[in-house]
């Protein structure tokens, strides 16, 4: 056997074993040998043909993965000294053995569009109004369908097939994805797009039914990972829009697979005072870097000195990915303050716990409605259990809020995220009482004092899930928990956070004519920055939200409260020349 073939021997039997969790308990993103492991996806996306390493693995095949396969194993028998395929005979392969990122998807105007739905008649500001009509808009420059072909020959492609058609973030994310869909279905539900919400929302049923979990997002190489458990939810808002307890009935078992999905892979226990507590963390055992992003991650591990500890570095850089945070120091513990400090296996996260708090109470109140008591009962306790364990293990007396518990160092991180009022926004709180302890926290922080709404957090990393950016969902889930109590003071609060965030949106529409996947909560309105890839505009979540706000203060919001972002003099300005003139 000559060294070139006892390499691919080796190599072969090397993803065997790791797939047995040799090394460990992990596995790799999935089985394929082109867009989730092995040499192929290797060697291509170090060779950085492409800027984005996702451009490759969203490329749909023109032939079958075996016989792509095998023009790479020849590639690979001829590799030059020093071990690298040429890649320029790499690169010619790519480009006539794969078709473009996308052309799996046409584009799709949703039939229920409609042109002026009757929320926007309640908004009271004329500009506002107007402004809303074109998001609305957005719905159909977002709306895509999968092709035929996708069903059919499903080998080819890394995108997962469903059988109704969707609406997409933007950009470069051409397929779904779990929690942006949230608040993407409440903005068409508002926009009275029902039937487009449901084919969502079945969607994702199909995805637990088919791998008892739903993916990050609508791609193979995303399998092993999840995201913010939102499917209950989603459910929730189409029945409080449509109240199809028909519907719900169907749906009911996999709402419950998809909650023992994370009860039974993403728990964890904690010790504290004596008591046991069962909470949730994020967890995603892949050994492996993360398709998409497959560069990025084999750098960054390449000089640890262990497999283990690559594989360790590995499989905490997808649960950050799977939080939705994907990258923050919210997950860091060590002393580079980089990602190599990437620990979020050791994170019980408040939101996320937050989240299934309410997905708890949600399917008590679900299995109540279908006169299914002893379902009822279950989860009646699994609320009562975490409200009990949200408060032991979470809630911090001394600072006054949630915070996220740290399990290697028994602790919780005391610094500044959104995410920390969460519970709020869930009700996982019996206490009225913490609402002024919560307003309080808020206050003496510096959360309220920038401009154009909530930072991630305080710390300008470089990483986007961190300042100066603010992200739409967490400025509505800490709008929302605000306006829900009963507390004049954290209403008003919610309703000037609000207006920030309406403001900024607004201007920065005005400037670029587009919506975005974040902004900065710093100066005159404008897209936010950092993490691995460039701001990206469309945006699904960003309108969801932007609309749910409009219709929550429709007759209180103002485009005037742009004004507020001149200085003293400018605003003196059109006074002075009107006394020079006369």
């Amino acid at each position: 056997m000559n060294s070139s073939a006892w390499w691919v021997t080796f190599f072969a039997l090397f993803c065997v074993l790791q797939k047995k969790g040799v090394n460990g308990n992990f596995s790799t993103p999935c089985d394929s040998q082109i867009y989730c492991t092995g040499s192929f996806l290797h060697h291509v996306q170090m060779a950085k043909i492409f800027e984005d390493d996702k451009h490759f693995v969203d490329m749909g095949l023109r032939d079958t993965p075996a016989k792509i396969y095998k023009k790479f194993q020849s590639l690979l028998f001829r590799r030059q000294s020093s071990g690298a395929v040429d890649r320029e005979k790499l690169i010619t392969l790519v480009n006539t053995s794969f078709n473009h990122p996308g052309t799996e998807l046409e584009q799709w105007d949703p039939p229920d569009w409609n042109e002026s739905p009757e929320f926007l008649t309640g908004i009271v500001d004329a500009e506002l109004r107007k402004w809303a009509l074109s998001l609305n808009s957005l719905w159909k420059s977002l709306g895509r369908k999968i092709k035929e072909e996708v069903k059919t020959q499903p080998d080819r492609y890394s995108l997962i097939y469903v059988p109704n058609p969707l609406i997409v973030p933007g950009g470069r994310f051409r397929e779904f994805y779990y929690w942006d869909s949230y608040w993407v279905i409440n903005g068409l539900i508002l926009s009275e797009m029902t039937q487009t919400a449901r084919g969502m929302i079945e969607n994702f049923l199909y995805m637990v039914e088919r791998y008892g979990m739903i993916p990050n997002g609508g791609r193979i190489y995303y399998i092993r990972r999840s995201q913010p458990p939102f499917l209950t939810l989603m459910m929730e808002s189409y029945m409080e829009s449509q109240k199809n307890l028909t519907f719900l009935r169907e749906a009911i078992p996999l709402l419950l697979k998809e909650y023992d999905f994370w009860m039974n892979n993403r728990s964890i226990s904690v010790s504290l005072n004596g008591n046991n507590y069962m909470l949730n963390r994020y967890y995603v055992p892949v050994g492996e870097p993360r398709p998409e992003s497959y560069s990025k991650d084999f750098e960054l591990a390449e000089n640890l000195t262990t497999t283990e500890a690559k594989q360790l570095l590995y499989s905490d850089i997808a649960a950050a990915a799977e939080s939705g945070w994907d990258f923050s120091t919210r997950w860091f513990n060590g002393s580079t303050n980089t990602l190599l400090d990437t620990k979020t296996s050791y994170v019980v996260p408040v939101d996320l716990n937050a989240i299934l708090c309410r997905v708890e109470r949600t399917l008590a109140k679900f299995y109540k409605d279908l006169d299914m008591p002893e379902m009822a009962s279950r989860f009646s306790e699994a609320l009562e259990q975490r409200l009990k364990a949200v408060q032991a293990v979470l809630w911090d007396p001394d600072l006054g809020v949630w915070l996220d518990y740290n399990t290697e160092h028994q602790k919780r991180n005391p610094n500044f995220y959104p995410s920390n009022l969460s519970p709020l926004w869930a009700s996982c709180y019996e206490d009225t009482t913490i609402v002024d302890k919560l307003v309080s926290y808020l206050e003496k922080s510096e959360a309220l004092t920038y401009k154009n709404g909530l930072p991630t957090s305080f710390t300008n990393s470089g990483e986007q899930w961190d300042f100066p950016n603010g992200w739409p969902p967490l400025q509505h889930m800490v709008i929302e928990g605000l306006e829900k109590t009963k507390s004049p003071k954290a209403q008003e609060i919610a309703f000037k956070l609000a207006q920030k965030w309406v403001t900024s949106n607004f201007r920065a529409f005005k400037k670029y004519n587009a919506m975005f996947e974040k902004y900065d909560v710093e100066g005159d309105g404008k897209p936010g920055g950092g993490g691995e890839y460039e701001v990206q505009l469309g945006f699904g979540w960003s309108n969801g939200v932007i609309l749910q706000l409009l219709d929550l203060y429709k007759s209180r919001l103002t485009n005037s409260a742009i004004m507020t972002s001149l200085s003293f003099p400018a605003l003196l300005f059109p006074i002075i020349m009107l006394t020079l003139l006369v």
